[in-house]
C-alpha cells in the first residue's frame, strides 16, 4: 500500500524541494501538465526506473522509523497538497534523524549505563584514595569593559561558541592538577590551550634572550637560562603548567645526547675510556667519602653527608655539551674526557636512585645492594643487545629508510627520531635513564656511514628542544630567592667550584694526563647538574635531608648553573696564567694530552685533534 501510495503521490503532488542530482530534480518536479510529454519510450523507461528507485528508498527510510498513525490512500483525496502531507508525516530531515537515532540508540544506552559505575571502578582498580578537591571554573561573567589585558590571557580568550577551558583541580595541599582525559560519549578532539600558551611564551622568551645575549657577544645559552628565570614562578609567573612544559622540554636532553652519540667516535673513546670509566667512578666515591666524613666531624648525619657527596658529583650534561659545541671543543682530548665522564654519570643515575632508600633508612642494606646489583646486570644485558643490533639490524634499517626517502628526507628524519625515542624509552623502562638510551642510540648509528646524514637531519630538532630545555631549567631559578640569600649562596658556589675542580683535576692527573688537560676537565665539570634537582626532590621525600639543607642545595645548584658561562669564559685566562706560571708546557702551549694528541687552534678558533688510528667522521 505504501508503494502504490507514494507512486501516486509523486505524480500528483507538486513538491517544493529538490535533491542534489539533476535526474531526481527532474523527477520530483513532474506533475500532470501539457508542458511535458512522455512520448519518447526511452524517457518513459528512465522516469519509471527512477520512480521505482525513489519509492523503494523512501519506503526503506520510513520502515526504520516508528510509524505514526497510518495514512491509507483511500483516506486521501486527489486534491491533497504538499502542506497537508507534511503536516501528517514527518519531514525528510526528521525521518533521517529518527533513523540515525534508532541506529545509534543502543550504543548510547550502553554508554549511559556504565558511566555511573566508571568512577567506582577506577578507584577500585587503581587503589586510589578519595580526597576533597576544588575545581576551578573559568571566568565567563566578565564583560568586555571589565576585562584587562594580560600577557598570559592572549591564548586563554574564550570562544564565542562556548568552548570551555581545560579544567583544573586543587587539592588540600594546594597542588594544581590539569585534566588529562575528559570523558565523553563520543571521541572528540581536546586541546589544552594553556599548554600551547605556555610553550609559546617559553619559546618566544628564549628567542629574545638568545638574541640579546648574542648581540652582546655572550653565549646564547645564558640568554635561555635568564629568559626562563624571568617567565618562571620566580619571575613574572607567565607559565601556568610547569610540569607539562618541563616534560616537553625533556626532549632537549634526549636529542642533545642523541646528537652527541652521532658525533661520538669509538676510536677516540678507547683513549679516554680508563679515565672516563674508572676515573668517573673514583670521583663519585671520593665526593661521597669526603662529604660523609665532613658531616660526621661536624656533628651531622653521615648519611646526609654521603647524599651531599652524591649530589655534588653530578655535573650538567646538557650545559657542558652546549658549551663544548659552541667552542668547537668536542673533539679535543679534554673534551672527550669530559664527555666520557658525563656519560658515566648518566649511567650511574639508576644506581644512585637505588642508593637513596638505603641512605634514608627506608630499606635495608641487603635489599639496597640487591637492587644495585640488579641494575648493573640489566645495564650489561642492555648494552650487549644494543651492540648486537648495531652490527645487524641498524645498518639494514637505515639503508631501507634511505631507499624509501629518495625524493624527500621526511621519512628518514622521522625514522631517526623514532629510533632515538624508542631506545631511550626502552632504557627508561629497564630502570636506567632516558639520557643513557638516547646516547646509545646515537652511538649505534655512528658506527654506520650514515652518521653525518642523520646528524644533519636531527640538528634542527636538537637546537629547538635544547633551547626549550635550557629555558625550562631557568624557570627553576627563583631570582628573588637568589637575591635574598646571595651572600651565602655565592660562598657555597665558590666552594663547590674550587672543591670539584681540585678533586676532578687530581683524578685526571692521576691517570697520566698533563696539568692543562686535568685543569680544563676539572673546570668543565665544576658545576652541579640539572639532574641534581631530581635527586634533591627524591631525597626530600625520603626525609634524607632537612629543610634548610634542601634550600641551600637548591639555591647553590641554581646559582652554579647561572655562573657556568662565566666559568667557561675564564678557561682561556686560566690557560694563559698556567703558561706564565710554568704549570703548562711553554714549548707547546696548546698541548693538552698525551699519546700524540695535539690541540691546534687557527685564526678562526676552530679546534681539531689529530688522533692516530681514528676514523674519518
Amino acid at each position: 500500500n505504501r508503494l502504490v501510495y507514494f507512486n501516486r503521490l509523486l505524480l500528483t503532488a507538486p513538491f517544493s524541494f529538490s535533491l542534489p542530482t539533476y535526474d531526481t530534480t527532474l523527477l520530483l518536479s513532474l506533475k500532470p501538465s501539457s508542458e511535458f510529454s512522455l512520448s519518447n519510450k526511452k524517457m518513459q523507461m528512465r522516469v519509471l526506473f527512477l520512480l521505482l528507485i525513489l519509492s523503494f528508498s523512501l519506503q526503506r527510510v520510513l520502515s526504520d522509523v516508528d510509524p505514526d498513525p497510518v495514512v491509507k490512500p483511500e483516506d486521501v483525496n486527489d486534491d491533497l497538497n504538499a502542506s497537508e502531507f507534511n503536516s501528517s508525516r514527518s519531514t525528510f530531515a526528521t525521518m533521517i534523524d529518527k533513523a540515525l537515532e534508532k541506529e545509534f540508540n543502543e550504543t548510547d544506552d550502553k554508554t549511559d549505563e556504565t558511566d555511573h559505575r566508571s568512577f567506582n571502578n577506577s578507584v577500585a582498580e587503581q587503589e586510589a584514595v578519595l580526597e576533597t578537591v576544588a575545581r576551578v571554573k573559568p571566568k565567563k561573567n566578565e564583560t568586555k569593559e571589565e576585562k584587562s589585558f594580560q600577557l598570559h590571557d592572549v591564548f586563554h580568550l574564550e570562544n564565542d561558541n562556548g568552548a570551555e577551558d581545560t579544567p583544573t583541580l586543587i587539592d588540600r595541599k594546594d597542588n594544581v592538577f590539569i585534566m588529562s582525559n575528559r570523558k565523553s560519549k563520543f571521541p572528540v578532539l581536546q586541546l589544552d590551550l594553556r599548554l600551547i600558551s605556555d610553550l609559546v611564551v617559553v619559546i618566544v622568551s628564549a628567542t629574545c634572550g638568545g638574541i640579546a645575549f648574542a648581540c652582546a657577544g655572550q653565549p646564547v645559552f645564558t640568554g635561555y637560562l635568564l629568559a626562563g628565570s624571568v617567565i618562571g614562578p620566580g619571575g613574572f609567573n607567565f607559565v601556568s603548567e610547569m610540569v607539562q612544559v618541563e616534560t616537553v622540554a625533556q626532549f632537549g636532553v634526549i636529542f642533545l645526547l642523541f646528537a652527541l652519540g652521532l658525533e661520538f667516535s669509538t676510536a677516540k673513546l678507547r683513549i679516554v675510556r680508563a679515565v672516563a670509566v674508572l676515573g668517573g667512578l673514583l670521583q663519585i666515591f671520593l665526593f661521597m667519602c669526603l662529604s660523609g666524613i665532613t658531616a660526621s666531624l661536624c656533628g651531622g648525619e653521615a648519611s646526609e653527608g654521603v647524599f651531599v657527596g652524591v649530589f655534588l658529583s653530578m655535573s650538567s650534561t646538557a650545559v657542558v655539551l652546549k658549551f663544548l659545541m659552541e667552542r668547537n671543543s668536542v673533539n679535543t682530548l679534554y673534551g672527550q674526557v669530559t664527555i666520557g665522564t658525563l656519560i658515566l654519570q648518566d649511567c650511574t643515575v639508576g644506581l644512585l636512585f637505588a642508593l637513596l632508600p638505603i641512605l634514608g633508612g627506608t630499606s635495608g642494606a641487603l635489599q639496597g645492594m640487591f637492587s644495585m646489583a640488579k641494575l648493573l646486570v640489566v645495564l650489561v644485558i642492555f648494552l650487549t643487545i644494543l651492540s648486537v643490533l648495531c652490527h645487524t639490524c641498524v645498518p639494514w634499517f637505515l639503508r631501507l629508510m634511505i631507499g624509501l626517502s629518495s625524493q624527500t628526507n621526511e621519512l628518514y628524519q622521522l625514522a631517526s627520531v623514532a629510533f632515538c625515542l624508542l631506545v631511550a624509552w626502552c632504557s627508561d623502562k629497564l630502570g636506567l635513564s632516558l639520557e643513557l638510551g638516547s646516547f646509545a642510540a646515537g652511538v649505534m648509528i655512528s658506527t654506520t656511514d650514515l652518521a653525518q646524514h642523520t646528524l644533519e637531519q636531527v640538528e634542527p630538532i636538537r637546537n629547538f628542544f635544547a633551547a626549550l630545555f635550557l629555558a625550562s631549567i631557568g624557570m627553576l631559578i627563583h631570582v628573588h630567592f637568589l637575591w635574598n640569600h646571595i651572600d651565602i649562596l655565592v660562598a657555597a658556589v665558590i666552594l663547590v667550584i674550587v672543591i670539584k675542580t681540585i678533586v676532578v683535576s687530581a683524578v685526571v692527573k692521576g691517570f697520566g694526563y698533563t696539568n692543562k688537560a686535568a685543569i680544563l676537565v676539572g673546570m668543565s665539570l665544576a658545576q652541579i647538574g640539572e639532574f641534581a634537582f631530581v635527586l634533591l626532590s627524591r631525597a626530600s621525600n625520603l626525609h634524607l635531608i632537612e629543610g634548610k639543607v634542601y634550600m641551600l642545595l637548591l639555591g647553590t645548584t641554581a646559582l652554579s648553573l647561572v655562573t657556568t658561562p662565566l666559568l667557561f669564559k675564564l678557561i682561556p685566562a686560566v690557560v694563559h696564567l698556567g703558561v706564565l706560571l710554568r704549570w703548562f708546557s711553554p714549548e707547546i702551549p696548546n698541548e693538552i694530552g698525551l699519546k700524540g694528541d695535539i690541540l691546534r687552534a687557527d685564526s678562526s678558533k676552530r679546534i681539531s685533534v689529530l688522533i692516530q688510528g681514528s676514523r674519518d667522521s
